[in-house]
């Protein structure tokens, strides 16, 4: 027994360690899209458009990577698609045109797609094994990597060139699958716990109640991503344009919010064990309504910026619990489902917020944030008995 979990503490740190390397890089692409903005003299609506590949690459990969986790393992996936992340990262500063930065951010957000839903199945899978509530510590991971990467990538903003700091982005990430990546591998997927195994059958047999609550998480987990999306996006080019920030203060509101997003996933077993899992959604949706609302409309920076971190706490736990409860209804095919639909928020969210930008203001589109965040806490009251617990 003392060996099982031995081998458990290696494998959650393995996959904690590639939660973090997804933030970490995806972050570091985010924080330079001014500058990739300015390099391909692209409009707002056309880099809308252009930052929709990410989306739409990772959506339609979500759809099939459940089929290749199935054949060829979760823990395989995850390591390929952690190498293919980290070499497509590089592209997008040798493009010139919105359409050819849309073409690249296609493979970009492929790789991502894929990675997001192989890591969480063997979140799952090591969650049910271990029973315990940890599911809000993995996404921590994800936030410290993108409050890092953000960071790092604030700084590099006013001394690298994108093309050079990018490419950093990289050969870290390459080297950090070479060190991660064997530990993954070497391990199989945990088998639950015999009580739970009877779950695990779950998704050939689901009623329609059932598929409706998987549905009901996953438009929770849209609306969380759709802000996520929209931060990660458009976050410092309306402090660098609105407020008129400098690069490298822009590129620390993108650090605020995901700093705000690791403290408040780090508390969130404690939150959940606490407050339960309804009371954690519709906390958490106005917090970030609220937040949104600063952050958008503030007429300072200091204002935006704390906007955009009670923002990060109030979208904290809300995807880890939607992915959780989609999982412990229907398995890991839940799980799946929920994160499909859950990242399809990031597909509507850049053409959004773009279109919305050209014929008002980004300010007013980011407002869209706040709006779906209280979506998110309706749905968490409305659900409350059905998802009791």
């Amino acid at each position: 027994m003392p060996g099982d979990g031995n081998s458990l503490t290696r494998l959650r740190t393995a996959i904690t360690v590639f939660f973090a390397l997804d933030g970490f890089v995806f972050a570091g692409w985010v924080v330079r899209i001014p500058a990739i903005k300015e390099q391909t003299d692209a409009s707002a609506s056309a880099l809308g458009l252009a930052l929709l590949g990410v989306s739409a690459g990772a959506v339609v990969t979500m759809v099939l990577t459940g089929r290749l986790c199935r054949r060829f393992g979760n823990h395989r996936v995850t390591v390929v698609c952690a190498v293919l992340l980290s070499l497509s990262v590089a592209l997008p500063p040798l493009t010139h045109s919105a359409l050819a930065l849309g073409l690249v951010l296609l493979v970009f957000g492929a790789a991502y797609g894929g990675i997001n839903v192989a890591f969480n199945s063997a979140a799952v899978d090591l969650v049910a094994a271990m029973r315990r509530p940890i599911m809000p510590s993995f996404h921590a991971a994800f936030s410290l990597g993108g409050m890092v990467g953000a960071g790092l990538g604030a700084l590099a903003a006013g001394s690298l060139s994108p093309t050079r700091h990018l490419l950093l982005l990289t050969v870290t990430g390459l080297l950090v699958t070479a060190v991660a990546g064997p530990v993954l591998l070497r391990h199989e997927p945990p088998a639950p716990p015999e009580p739970e195994r009877p779950a695990q059958d779950a998704p050939r047999r689901l009623d329609g109640r059932t598929r409706g609550l998987v549905f009901v998480f996953g438009l929770i987990a849209g609306c969380t991503a759709y802000g996520e999306g929209a931060l990660a996006d458009w976050g410092a080019l309306h402090l660098e344009e609105d407020l008129a920030a400098s690069p490298g203060a822009a590129a620390i509101g993108y650090s605020c919010f995901a700093l705000a997003m690791t403290v408040g996933r780090l508390t969130g077993t404690t939150l959940l064990e606490r407050l339960g899992r309804t009371r954690t959604v519709v906390a958490g949706g106005a917090t970030a309504a609220a937040g949104m609302l600063l952050g958008s409309l503030a007429p300072a920076l200091w204002a935006a910026l704390l906007g955009y971190a009670v923002t990060g706490i109030g979208l904290a736990n809300l995807f880890p619990v939607a992915v959780e409860r989609a999982g412990a209804l229907a398995g890991p095919g839940g799980v799946a489902t929920a994160s499909t639909l859950g990242y399809g928020g990031m597909l509507l969210g850049p053409p959004a917020i773009g279109f919305m930008a050209d014929w008002f203001s980004l300010p007013a589109a980011l407002t869209s944030v706040a709006v779906l965040a209280a979506v998110a806490a309706l749905i968490g009251l409305a659900t409350r008995r059905a998802a009791a617990g």
